[in-house]
């Protein structure tokens, strides 16, 4: 997400890296090289000619020109200035005791559907009674698609009745909506490859009958700036509240993310982040200006390990490892609590620090395949080589191997792993409380250093 900007970025602040005092030369030249970057990232020009004037007149001072490390500034400034541009997302407007619609837009294969799906398991989670209905009577199988995702993500779908018209279901819907006491009902409506009057016509009927609390337009990430122009069209003949962006992974330029709230007026409210159930977040646009700025996403990276890890689980693991007692048990548990966090490089990336070698990170031959295979060559184990790998010898190793699909080289990568954090786990118990309790607090130290006034951890530049 936003690679290549971030990347561009990233050059941009490392030139200014050394440079004692930052004059207005110095700027002009930095404002360029930004603005360039935010072009290339399909930005709209308007966008970018009014956020380069907002920088240069808040990063040209005497502030910033007498800053024991101005680089620091301007990064500060850009951020403020990238949280300012995305806006944030506002809160839905849901009333007790009421009819409560949320209207879904949007072109076909946009993610309409998917998308109403996982809004409705997240609403659902933050224990929301919700009722999905498809008014989609157009696109084959579309009906039939929300209400498979409807048994995998188990959530409640309004029947198909063969032969209803968009405006019949949604006065089925409103109705089952109010018999069943659901808190919120997600229509998803009809979408076409382009706009079209017709298609609009008939939004506009489902939005006069239905009166919604939100009326959401999912669009692709991946279309740039044709993704600002769809939204301004739906903003103009339909009166939308909020944007979903989908397929944000893919879209490593940020155009279209960075540009919708400046040119539309309208709140970014999701990103849709992978095909995974749970693969949609809150927009949050000081979380998207640290990635942007290779600050990683910390917040995210805890949010995504407390929703998918087993945190019993973990805790158990925790304590074991901390008595010495750890087995290959104990590391298959591991390995499969990580998979679960899904895309390893995306995680890896969202740390701090870390974003900036996003090239190294692709290019490492780090990924959930590995995950699998490690923990495919501990099940091909038998119960008495998992308790005790010191009896996993020549033979029982090919043996291993060929039950794993593998090759012995990679069970002597596994088990050497295994060594290398069993031997920390007995320094650990040897340490004992106080001496671990010391190594946490080193730690600590390491990674929160000093915070400077705006609020930043001190960067090197």
């Amino acid at each position: 997400m936003f690679n290549g900007l971030a990347d561009r970025l990233s050059k941009v602040f490392d030139r200014l890296t050394g440079r004692g005092i930052i004059t207005e030369s110095v700027m002009d030249e930095t404002a360029r090289e930004i603005k360039i970057a935010l072009l290339e990232a399909d930005v709209a020009l308007p966008v970018v000619k009014d956020f380069i004037a907002k920088v240069k007149e808040k990063a040209v001072g005497a502030e910033v020109i007498k800053s024991i490390q101005p680089a620091q500034m301007v990064i500060k400034i850009v951020h403020d200035e990238l949280v300012a541009l995305l806006g944030e997302s506002t809160p839905f407007n849901w009333e007790s005791n009421a009819r409560n619609v949320l209207l879904m837009v949007g072109l076909q294969g946009s993610g309409k559907t998917t998308s109403s799906a996982k809004i409705a398991l997240k609403l659902k989670k933050e224990g929301k009674k919700v009722l999905l209905a498809s008014l989609d009577t157009y696109r084959p199988a579309a009906q039939e698609q929300l209400a498979d995702l409807g048994k995998t993500y188990e959530l409640d779908v309004l029947p198909i009745v063969m032969g209803e018209k968009p405006l019949e279901i949604t006065k089925r819907a409103l109705n089952e909506a109010k018999l069943g006491l659901y808190d919120i009902l997600i229509l998803d409506t009809a979408g076409r490859l382009h706009i079209d009057e017709e298609m609009m016509q008939e939004v506009a009927a489902i939005r006069d009958l239905s009166e919604p609390k939100e009326t959401l337009l999912v669009v692709d990430a991946l279309m740039g700036q044709d993704a600002v122009n769809v939204a301004r069209e739906f903003k103009e003949k339909i009166g939308i509240t909020g944007v979903v962006l989908t397929r944000i992974d893919g879209d490593s330029r940020g155009g279209a993310a960075l540009s919708m709230r400046a040119v539309t007026g309208m709140p970014i409210q999701f990103l849709g982040v992978g095909e995974k159930a749970d693969a949609v977040e809150r927009f949050d646009a000081k979380r998207v200006a640290d990635r942007i700025l290779g600050m990683g996403d910390v917040v995210g990276f805890v949010e995504t390990a407390m929703e998918r890890v087993n945190q019993e689980d973990m805790q158990a693991q925790a304590m074991k490892m901390m008595s010495g007692n750890f087995d290959l048990n104990d590391l298959l548990v591991q390995l499969q609590q990580i998979d679960k966090m899904g895309d390893i490089k995306g995680m890896m990336k969202m740390i701090p620090g870390v974003a900036k070698f996003s090239k190294q990170i692709d290019q490492a031959d780090v990924d959930n395949r590995l995950m699998k295979r490690q923990a495919a060559i501990i099940l091909s184990m038998t119960p008495a080589e998992r308790k005790n790998p010191d009896i996993i010898k020549a033979s029982r190793k090919q043996r291993i191997a060929a039950g794993a699909g593998v090759k012995v080289e990679d069970v002597n990568k596994l088990l050497r792993s295994y060594e290398q954090m069993a031997d920390v786990m007995k320094k650990l118990k040897k340490m004992g409380p106080f001496g671990m309790m010391s190594m946490m607090k080193k730690m600590k130290n390491m990674f929160n250093g000093p915070m400077n006034d705006g609020g930043f951890p001190p960067f090197k530049v």
